[in-house]
């Protein structure tokens, strides 16, 4: 689907936002908006529009990804960039926020990072479209400022049905505060689940594997997640996997952030693939004959197409088109540069 003639639309990619801007505009048959970002010795950050935006509605693509704290500014110049430019509308997509460990709010004193950000990034009457950092998107809706769920979940899940794996699958969870959407993948592939028992004393990237629930031997296994930092937690449940008597290893995520450290546990692990969407440009994974990238911005351009239309977003997500599915391709890593 491309957007009709008539249909006033502009959509601007951030400094790491467009590799992934470029293939939704491909799916929704416009060009790339004309900007400028300039990144000065001393940190600072400076944006420019290029182009015509009055009376438009306007969609900004960018990640909070592996810089999260620059990125986030950035994003703040441009809406204000943006609005002072008289955007008709302005929504941002902000399809992975790399600021995990902020979510951890145990006592008094600490920040959260999500409303953080909304507080930041909402002037009246605009959008914020994001997954966030779950795969399966816990947001609240607050006033003025609806976050919009979307759910790579199928996608992730429809790649590993080419894997080979045998009929006797288990979907695993590392932990059980992610059993949920692990149970999600299990019912996507029609296979049962066991779960990781993980602590985590502080807030940091070190946990602990203690236990699994569930039966793996002689079975193949398939670790879902939400995202991954330093790839400590699927090492780790892999080895007790093994250990358990598990035949093949692979993994599915929604965002692989791993740097070089990461890339290198995950190669030294018993994971035979770990496979992920783009909603982290990432580098480091090029580095990893182990890594596959599926593309969810074809899903991301269909809920702003559906948005910039007026129609319901939330039927995408039970009912995703051919289209969409068929253009979720895998792609290199070295395409996200």
């Amino acid at each position: 689907m491309h957007l009709e003639q008539g249909n006033i639309i502009k959509i601007f990619a951030g400094s790491t936002g467009g590799s992934f801007a470029k293939k939704m505009c491909k799916y929704l048959g416009t060009e790339l908006g004309k900007s400028e970002v300039i990144h000065f010795s001393d940190g600072n950050i400076f944006v420019r529009v290029q182009e015509t935006v009055r009376d438009h509605d306007v969609y900004l693509i960018q990640p909070i990804g592996l810089d999260p704290n620059n990125e986030l500014v950035e994003i703040l110049f441009w809406i204000d960039a943006l609005k002072r430019a008289s955007a008709s509308s302005i929504t941002v997509i902000i399809r992975i926020s790399g600021m995990p460990r902020a979510i951890r709010r145990t006592s008094l004193g600490f920040p959260s990072a999500p409303e953080s950000v909304r507080t930041a990034s909402k002037p009246p009457g605009r959008t914020v479209l994001s997954p966030w950092i779950y795969t399966a998107h816990r947001f609240k809706v607050s006033s003025g400022s609806p976050w919009i769920t979307c759910i790579s979940c199928p996608f992730c899940a429809r790649w590993s049905k080419g894997m080979g794996l045998s009929e006797n699958l288990v979907v695993v969870s590392p932990d059980a505060g992610f059993a949920k959407t692990a149970r999600k993948y299990a019912d996507y592939l029609g296979t049962p689940v066991a779960i990781g028992d993980k602590t985590r004393a502080g807030h940091d990237e070190k946990a602990e594997i203690l236990e699994l629930i569930g039966n793996v031997e002689g079975k193949d296994c398939m670790i879902v997640d939400d995202f991954t930092i330093s790839g400590g937690t699927l090492a780790d449940i892999a080895h007790v996997l093994k250990q358990k008597g598990a035949k093949r290893i692979l993994s599915c995520l929604g965002h692989n952030m791993l740097r070089e450290k990461g890339v290198k546990r995950i190669d030294e692990s018993p994971i035979e693939m770990l496979i992920s969407t783009d909603t982290v440009e990432n580098p480091y994974l090029a580095a990893s004959k182990k890594m596959v990238t599926v593309s969810v911005a074809p899903l991301f351009a269909e809920a702003v197409l559906r948005i910039h239309e007026r129609v319901s977003v939330s039927t995408l997500f039970n009912q995703v088109p051919s289209k969409v599915v068929e253009d979720a391709h895998p792609c290199a890593a070295s395409e996200q540069k």
